[in-house]
C-alpha cells in the first residue's frame, strides 16, 4: 500500500487542480449558454478558447520541461539544479509571456481568419490574451512544483483562481453587462491572481531548499541547450495536440450545422472532465518516474508505473459508467431548458454520445504514457509517437468523412487517442528503455 499512498499523495491534489481546469470551460459555457442566443454564444466562445488553448498548449513544453529535470534533482538531492530550474522555468516564461502580449494583433487576426471567427469572437480574444503571460509563468510554476512532489501548493492556486473565475465571470457577465467579454476579463483576473499567491507561497515554502545562484548559471548554455533540446521535442509534440483539438472545433464548425458544433462543444466538455480526472495520474507518473529514475531506484520506478497504469484504468471504467447512466442529466448542465433549441440538441447528442461513453477506454494509456515519459525525460518518444497519431487522426477523418459525416471526426479522435499510449509503450520497448534509466 505503500506506493499507492505516493500515487494518491501526487494525484489527489492534482485531480482536485485539474478539474478546477475545466470547470472555468464548463461555467463558461454555461454562462454564455445563457447569453441570449445559446447555440451562437456557445459557438463563439468554442471558438474563441480554441485559439487560447492553441497558445497555452504551445508554452506547455515549460511545464513538462522543467518538471521532468526537477524530479530527476529532486531524486537525487541536488538543491542546486533544482533551484536553477525553478530560475530558468520563470525566465523562459517571462519571456514567452511578453512575446504573446507584442504579437497579439497579428496572433489575433490570423487566428480569427483561421478558424472563421466572428466578432464576438474577435472581442474575447483581444480581452483574454492580457492573461495569457500569467498563465505560461503558472505552467513554469507549476511544472516545478510537480517536479519537487507538492501537488498541495498547485490544488489550492488552482481552487482560488477557479473561484474567482466563476464568480468574476457571473458578476462581469450579467450584472456588469459584459456578456462574453466579462468571461475573458474574468481570466486576467483569476490568473494574475493565481500567479501572485503561487509565488509567495512557493518562496515560504521552499525557501530553506533554496541554495545562492549566480545569472550566468541560469543562462549557462550547455543547460539551456538541454533545456531547449527537451522542450523541442515537446514542442514538436505539442503543437500536433493542438493540431488536432484546433482541428477538431474548427472542422466541427465547417460541417455546415451550427448545432453539430455547439453539441461537439459540449461533449468534448465531457470528455475533458475524464482527461483531466486521468492527468491527476500522469502527474504523479511524471513525478515519481523522475523522482525515482534520480534517486536510480529501479524496483520502485517499476512498482510506481505498474500502480498509475491500474489506477489510470480504474477511472475510464468509473467514467463510461458515469456516461452511460448521466449523459442526458450532464448535457443539461450546459443548456438552458427554456432554451427553444434545447431539445434539438438533445437529439444531436444522441447520436454521438456512444464515442463519448467508448473513448476513455481508448485514452487511459495516453495520458499515464505521457507521465512516464515526461518523467524519464524521453521526449524523442513523445515526439514521435504524436506525429504518427496525429497523421493517422487527419487520415482517417478525411477518408472516412464523405461516408459517416461528424461521426468521422469522433472516429479519428478516438483512434488518435488510442495510438498515442500504445505507440510511446512499443516504442520504449514495453518500459524497458525507462527502467534501464534507473539501474
Amino acid at each position: 500500500m505503500g506506493m499507492n499512498r505516493e500515487i494518491l499523495r501526487i494525484a489527489l491534489p492534482n485531480i482536485i487542480s485539474n478539474i478546477t481546469v475545466p470547470i472555468m470551460g464548463i461555467a463558461g459555457t454555461m454562462i454564455a449558454g445563457h447569453l441570449g442566443d445559446s447555440v451562437a454564444t456557445i459557438g463563439a466562445l468554442a471558438i474563441g478558447v480554441s485559439i487560447f488553448n492553441f497558445i497555452y498548449w504551445n508554452c506547455s513544453f515549460i511545464r513538462m520541461g522543467t518538471s521532468g529535470i526537477t524530479a530527476q534533482a529532486f531524486g537525487a538531492g541536488d538543491n542546486r539544479t533544482t533551484t536553477l530550474m525553478l530560475a530558468r522555468a520563470i525566465v523562459v516564461s517571462l519571456a514567452v509571456g511578453l512575446l504573446a502580449i507584442i504579437l497579439q494583433r497579428p496572433l489575433g487576426l490570423g487566428a480569427l481568419a483561421v478558424m472563421n471567427g466572428n466578432e464576438l469572437v474577435s472581442e474575447y480574444f483581444f480581452a483574454r490574451i492580457w492573461a495569457v503571460p500569467a498563465g505560461v509563468l503558472l505552467f513554469g510554476l507549476n511544472g516545478w512544483l510537480t517536479g519537487m512532489q507538492n501537488a498541495i501548493i498547485p490544488m489550492i492556486v488552482a481552487i482560488m483562481i477557479n473561484t474567482i473565475h466563476v464568480a468574476c465571470s457571473i458578476w462581469f457577465a450579467f450584472p456588469l453587462g459584459m456578456g462574453i467579454v466579462g468571461i475573458a476579463y474574468a481570466s486576467v483576473v483569476a490568473q494574475w491572481t493565481g500567479v501572485i499567491v503561487t509565488a509567495a507561497i512557493t518562496w515560504w515554502h521552499f525557501r530553506k531548499s533554496f541554495v545562492a545562484i549566480k545569472w550566468r548559471e541560469v543562462i549557462d548554455m550547455a543547460a539551456m541547450k538541454e533545456f531547449f533540446l527537451i522542450n523541442r521535442d515537446i514542442i514538436i509534440r505539442t503543437l500536433c495536440i493542438v493540431a488536432t483539438y484546433t482541428f477538431f472545433t474548427a472542422a466541427s464548425a465547417r460541417m455546415g450545422d451550427d448545432n453539430i458544433l455547439a453539441v461537439n462543444t459540449i461533449l468534448l466538455q465531457l470528455f475533458t472532465l475524464f482527461s483531466y480526472m486521468n492527468d491527476g495520474f500522469a502527474y504523479a507518473a511524471e513525478a515519481l518516474t523522475g523522482r525515482f529514475i534520480g534517486a536510480k531506484d529501479e524496483p520502485s520506478l517499476r512498482d510506481a508505473v505498474k500502480k498509475c497504469v491500474i489506477w489510470c484504468l480504474v477511472v475510464a471504467i468509473i467514467y463510461i459508467g458515469v456516461y452511460i447512466g448521466w449523459w442526458r442529466d450532464l448535457l443539461m448542465l450546459f443548456i438552458s431548458s427554456d432554451a427553444q433549441d434545447a431539445g434539438v440538441l438533445l437529439d444531436y447528442a444522441g447520436r454521438y454520445i456512444g464515442w463519448i461513453i467508448a473513448i476513455p477506454l481508448a485514452a487511459a494509456m495516453p495520458f499515464v504514457m505521457d507521465g512516464i515519459m515526461v518523467g524519464a525525460t524521453q521526449s524523442r518518444i513523445m515526439r514521435d509517437s504524436m506525429i504518427l497519431s496525429t497523421i493517422a487522426y487527419f487520415a482517417l477523418f478525411y477518408a472516412f468523412k464523405p461516408i459517416i459525416g461528424n461521426n468521422a471526426l469522433w472516429l479519428a479522435f478516438s483512434s488518435y487517442m488510442f495510438l498515442r499510449g500504445a505507440l510511446q509503450y512499443f516504442m520504449s520497448h514495453r518500459l524497458h528503455k525507462i527502467y534501464d534509466q534507473a539501474r
